[in-house]
């Protein structure tokens, strides 16, 4: 079977070729006898084999040997680098836990850890070849550090450290921020105080590449990063757009509420802010960390965003919304981004909804903008996870090359 990547940005899968296609392949171009018939060049004619020996090498071994190096070949070499996992916390008024994905080379395995199954090794010491750079994960409103992990794990067997916030007062166990008055500047800050941690670390300060920082966000935490990168916030903006406008319900109903998910879900899904009803934090918020020398948002929540501020931006932006996105209409956010901010690069993802950026659960995922873990009919967001991740690591080796 052989990949290819849809128009919508995700992989779709075709029968155009065959193990046995690729067989022939890997023998026409390895294993080329001088004659030109395709042998093994392990499996030379040799002087003194009896006419029955030469018959058992071509009838049983020479294919064995054949098939066995036909998959040895097409499953690539062994990866030289896994992903290591350990968590520490930001100490403050409210404590965060921040995951930390890094590479190793003790191998990774399946860990369950509650509704998800990240693939690390946890607690293994981090490998001592130079780190490419540190790339922050700010999930949605209501989430955890593992709502990412796929592209935590992928970004650290390529070489970066990858620090996951579990954003204080903004996670599926404490939502209190969402009404503190201080949601549009905390949450960007709490991600620089995880920056400050880490530059200030015995362990990994001396170890981070000060030029290569970046920063991915989903949904808030979409908005979280463009915090950063130098975008202004008005928080009356969310109220004075769910006053004039009727197509974007599931930002609005979640905006008017502060409503916390049910105790014991493992794992609320990343959701727009619901600020609404909460005491602005200013009339303008502005909490840039120059530090940031790049950013990927993932369907982010950005109505509140000024478009003086973000035609300010002069880092590299990377920009990807959902074509059925429900809960956050793409034409007041992400597009609002796009038209905006000069020189982002931007693309839809065909048939996928607001979650499909996250991790795929293992359970369901209630949240008040609906289930997580459900796709779109038809849509397979497993193959759309690792065409994201590709992305994601080339546009940030792209920018550091």
């Amino acid at each position: 079977m052989k990949r290819c990547v849809a128009s919508g940005g995700h992989e779709a899968r075709t029968a155009t070729s065959s193990p046995y296609a690729a067989l022939r392949r890997f023998v026409a171009a390895h294993c080329t006898h001088p004659s030109g018939s395709p042998k093994v060049p392990a499996c030379r004619c040799l002087s003194g084999f009896r006419k029955p020996t030469m018959n058992l090498l071509r009838t049983v071994l020479l294919p064995a040997a054949l098939v066995t190096a036909a998959l040895l070949f097409l499953a690539g070499p062994a990866r030289a680098q896994h992903a290591g996992y350990r968590t520490f916390t930001i100490a403050g008024d409210v404590p965060a836990t921040v995951a930390l994905f890094y590479p190793t080379a003790v191998a990774d395995r399946f860990v369950p850890m509650g509704p998800w199954q990240p693939v690390v090794a946890p607690g293994a010491p981090a490998s001592e070849a130079p780190l490419k750079g540190l790339i922050l994960i700010s999930h949605g409103t209501g989430g955890t550090e593992l709502n990412h992990h796929n592209l935590g794990t992928r970004l650290a067997r390529d070489g970066y450290l990858v620090a996951a916030v579990r954003h204080a007062g903004d996670n599926w166990q404490d939502r209190s921020l969402v009404t503190s008055g201080r949601y549009f500047s905390e949450r960007p800050r709490q991600l620089s105080r995880v920056l400050d941690a880490l530059l200030a670390s015995p362990e990994w300060g001396s170890r981070i590449p000060a030029d290569r920082i970046g920063a991915v966000g989903h949904s808030a935490g979409g908005y979280s990063v463009l915090a950063l990168a130098g975008a202004q916030a008005e928080p009356a903006r969310a109220a004075q757009h769910c006053r004039t406008v009727q197509d974007d319900p599931g930002f609005c109903a979640l905006a008017r509420s502060s409503s916390v998910s049910p105790a014991g879900s493992p794992a609320t899904a990343s959701q727009p802010a619901p600020a609404v009803g909460a005491a602005p934090d200013a009339e303008r918020v502005s909490v840039p960390d120059p530090r940031i020398r790049a950013v990927v948002v993932l369907a982010p929540m950005a109505v509140v965003l000024t478009p003086e501020s973000l035609a300010a931006i002069r880092l590299p932006v990377r920009v990807l919304v959902a074509a059925k996105d429900v809960v956050l209409n793409t034409r007041y956010h992400g597009a609002h981004v796009v038209a905006h901010l000069p020189g982002a690069r931007a693309s839809t993802v065909a048939g996928a909804g607001h979650f499909a950026f996250m991790a795929q659960s293992t359970t369901p995922l209630p949240s008040a903008a609906g289930d997580a873990a459900a796709n779109p009919p038809g849509f397979d967001r497993p193959a759309l996870l690792a065409e994201l991740d590709e992305q994601v690591a080339a546009f940030f080796a792209e920018q550091w090359r």
